[in-house]
């Protein structure tokens, strides 16, 4: 489960898409780039491969409610 989810504008000008996230996973925290395409950047050691998927599939999830909603 993803914990302390956050999330911010990569520019200052907001029309302008790619966010930098940040949360914590298994005690472990994880930042990257969410782009406008839903393709993440880890800019930190990447998960486990077998948490991949369903990580991605909350984060993309999470980045729907927030941003486009």
């Amino acid at each position: 489960m993803i914990m302390h989810f956050q999330y911010k504008p990569l520019f200052e000008n907001t029309n302008i898409p790619g966010w930098n996230i940040s949360f914590y996973f298994k005690k472990q925290r994880y930042t990257g780039v969410y782009h406008q395409t839903g393709n993440l950047e880890w800019t930190s050691k990447p998960p486990a491969e077998e948490d991949l998927k369903a990580l991605t599939s909350q984060i993309h999830e999470l980045m729907l409610y927030h941003v486009y909603e």
